[in-house]
């Protein structure tokens, strides 16, 4: 083989390792990326803005249910502190006291620990008292009570509200998720966990979209966050089962339902309740 030859191979020998390593190039660049299964967080939706002042001014649309949610309280508690009572009426613009207020009669001590005890001692109570509860409702700038029946039952079984993977597990942590996301198609029906009463059905909580609370008896909350529309009302008893809303992605990027158990006030784990 002469120098010529030896050229001319070594010149296609050069064009086939260009083109092979253009081709490859490009395989690499249509390879879809790996899938990674992110977990959904703080980012992915509006700030959760839990109350952790002394005192709290009341906003348009909020109820002292609503408030004791973000506070991480027992509506009970928060009453007690404020000396609210049946129909627990609230107001735009009022301040209400988060932690116990000595009397401002005499500014005692004293006065502070009796509060504290009573409360205490109300938050240890698993059965309502036989009198009707009352909830307020405000008609053309009138305040009306509205009697409702009180919630002794127990809640025998949960159920799921959704179908759907879950995206987002519980956390304990102090800014971790106070409940589970399920992903879902928007539209898609959202059903009450278990029978209770509509305590909050609105969107003036920053973080939770449009936000459905319910309760099941004097110990149990449920929430169901970020959804599309609201199809009840505050003061209607629900079923287990009963389409409550539908699941949209207010207040959040992506379309799911966050959802929530609260025991006297705090945040539970809802997969020790929900069955397998």
């Amino acid at each position: 083989m002469n120098w010529r030859e030896r050229k001319n191979n070594s010149y296609t020998v050069a064009v086939m390792i260009t083109v092979i390593m253009a081709l490859s190039a490009c395989a690499e660049r249509t390879r879809p990326a790996p899938v990674v299964n992110l977990e959904t967080n703080s980012s992915s939706r509006q700030a959760q803005t839990p109350i952790q002042d002394k005192t709290y001014k009341v906003k348009k649309g909020e109820t002292l249910y609503s408030i004791a949610f973000r506070a991480g309280t027992d509506v009970r508690t928060l009453a007690q502190y404020n000396n609210l009572k049946p129909p627990y009426q609230i107001y735009p613009n009022q301040t209400l006291h988060l932690i116990a207020q000595a009397s401002i009669n005499n500014g005692s001590t004293n006065a502070s620990k009796s509060i504290v005890k009573t409360v205490q001692k109300n938050s240890k109570k698993t059965v309502a008292n036989d009198k009707a509860e009352e909830y307020g409702e405000v008609k053309g700038g009138k305040f009306t009570a509205v009697k409702v029946p009180s919630l002794k039952q127990k809640v025998n079984r949960w159920i799921w509200p959704v179908k759907g993977p879950v995206i987002s597990n519980f956390s304990s942590a102090e800014k971790g998720n106070q409940g589970i996301d399920i992903a879902g198609k928007k539209g898609q029906p959202v059903k009450a966990a278990a029978d209770g009463l509509i305590v909050y059905s609105g969107s003036a909580l920053r973080g939770y979209g449009n936000l459905i609370i319910i309760k099941h008896n004097d110990d149990y909350l449920s929430a169901y966050a970020h959804n599309d529309e609201l199809l009840v009302k505050e003061q209607e008893t629900v079923k287990a089962g009963s389409v409550i809303a539908r699941m949209g992605n207010t207040g959040t990027d992506r379309t799911m339902l966050h959802f929530e158990i609260r025991f006297r006030g705090k945040s539970v784990n809802p997969m020790r309740y929900l069955p397998k």
